[in-house]
């Protein structure tokens, strides 16, 4: 079992890797997590303003169908 020396021909670095356990691709909620914190600011001003507009838009349902 002697093995030829690694050459140009030949490199070491062709021999199989070992399989690695296949990680499932992160999920849509935690990218969306993981940005939220990355752009802190940016987000939570958005959350902030969509709140309030679904806020006003029940508000003025309400008034209207009373």
């Amino acid at each position: 079992m002697d093995h030829p020396p690694a050459t140009a021909e030949h490199p070491a670095a062709e021999l199989p890797a070992a399989p690695q356990p296949a990680e499932a691709p992160p999920s849509f909620v935690k990218l969306a997590m993981r940005n939220m914190v990355r752009k802190g600011g940016k987000s939570l001003f958005h959350f902030s303003l969509t709140t309030a507009g679904l806020l006003g838009l029940l508000v003025v349902l309400a008034y209207l169908t009373r």
